[in-house]
């Protein structure tokens, strides 16, 4: 249940980036708004990931204490 919300999230977020993007030059609040869908995005994409590679390796560092996450390990 959890990976068909997130996926019907990106879908959301993917529309819209769409909408906004014809936007984005002509409002700096559209820019804006634009630039924290674009990240929400990438935050779902990561967990979407995350999802699917439940290996043993992945199950263990969830164990681990979390370290803080950079905006840039969303965008790799």
């Amino acid at each position: 249940m959890k990976r068909e919300n997130i996926i019907s999230s990106i879908k959301d977020k993917e529309i819209q980036l769409s909408k906004l993007k014809e936007h984005i030059d002509k409002s700096e609040v559209c820019s804006d708004l634009y630039n924290k869908i674009l990240i929400e995005k990438a935050i779902l994409t990561k967990q979407l990931e995350d999802l699917k590679n439940k290996s043993l390796i992945n199950r263990i560092k969830h164990l681990l204490p979390k370290q803080e996450k950079l905006i840039c390990d969303y965008f790799k």
